[in-house]
């Protein structure tokens, strides 16, 4: 057996699916600790062996390594493959480090605790990614600057969360503590309901016919790019986050019923595009007021869900295991005056 990582060390990572976010994370995790993988597909697999990446080629076998290094073992996959994957690590891993980095969390959660409950499971997603998919697609600077989401509530054990909050660290992102339910609410409106607008611009487009099509430009192409998604991709993260998902929409049809109305009334669109310029620019603006601070105690979970719900961020892990500090940034409460 390995020797298990030391107090305070990324522990090994074993990537479960090799495509755009799995093989991201094998390419920029791998200067940071050791890092091996698996994947369904032979010709992934071929493909990331053939960079130079240590890929094995047995799921089983993968496994027991990850057993072996005590590692953190990443659901990488696509979410429809996450409950026959949990399965096999419960049959060869029961009690491993384990995380995800699908962009629905309270349904994976569920998922977990009904086919691998002993796993020392933290649900994580990087917010980052592209509309291609596949191992070519990966990129080691995909995570760079990106917002890494990782799963606490009141009774979580920073022991199991400190080594994901490590590898969102490490690869570059901005870790940003929140519960499940939190975070499943937030991508309903930010990722899932734009990518439902996409496909649906990208539809109402086409039916504007040839000239419509070949008149379409930067507007049209920033506004239907994830469009392009592979379309199961996009139905599973949706069809698992439904009914936060299904409040978004009943948002936007609310706006865009109300802009409809006055553009048939009274021709004006001023209430739509004041608001939108205004949100727009509140996201320009974001991140630009933050203070450090520093957490410790035995508060620290209640502490870390404070700056995560504030839009603030981890930046820094240090300390031992048992007690550790952690360095964030927090929104500045006198920015606004």
């Amino acid at each position: 057996m390995s020797n298990p990582p030391a107090d305070g060390a990324l522990p090994p990572v074993c990537v479960l699916g090799l495509g755009l976010i799995g093989g991201s994370l094998l390419r920029a995790a791998q200067p940071a600790t050791t890092v091996y993988g698996w994947s369904r597909s032979a010709d992934t697999r071929a493909a990331a062996a053939a960079d130079g990446f240590t890929v094995i080629d047995d799921l089983d076998a993968t496994l027991d390594r990850a057993c072996e290094d005590d590692a953190l073992i990443v659901l990488a996959a696509p979410v429809t493959a996450f409950r026959p994957l949990l399965e096999q690590v419960n049959a060869r891993a029961p009690l491993a480090r384990l995380t995800d980095v699908a962009s629905v969390k309270g349904a994976v959660a569920r998922w977990v605790a009904e086919l691998a409950p002993t796993t020392r499971f933290v649900g994580s997603h990087p917010m980052a990614g592209t509309q291609f998919s596949g191992w070519e697609a990966g990129s080691a600077d995909l995570f760079t600057g990106a917002a890494w989401v990782t799963c606490l509530d009141e009774d979580a054990d920073l022991a199991d969360w400190l080594p994901v909050a490590r590898l969102g660290l490490a690869v570059g992102s901005r870790v940003v503590p929140c519960d499940a339910a939190a975070h499943d609410r937030a991508v309903a409106r930010v990722s899932h309901l734009p990518h439902l607008m996409a496909c649906a611009l990208a539809q109402v487009g086409e039916l504007g016919g040839e000239l419509a099509m070949s008149l379409a430009a930067s507007s049209f192409a920033d506004g239907t790019r994830v469009a392009a998604t592979r379309p199961e991709l996009v139905r599973a993260m949706c069809e698992n986050n439904a009914t936060a998902l299904v409040d978004a929409m009943d948002d936007l049809l609310a706006v865009l019923g109300v802009a409809r109305a006055s553009l048939a009334s009274t021709g004006s669109l001023q209430k739509l595009t004041t608001g939108g310029h205004r949100a727009r620019m509140i996201f320009d603006e974001r991140g630009t007021a933050l203070q450090s601070v520093q957490l410790d105690g035995d508060d620290l979970v209640d502490q870390l869900l404070s700056v995560g719900s504030a839009g603030g961020h981890v930046s820094g892990i240090h300390g031992s295991d048992t007690a550790p500090v952690v360095d964030a940034h927090y929104p500045d409460p006198d920015a606004a005056d």
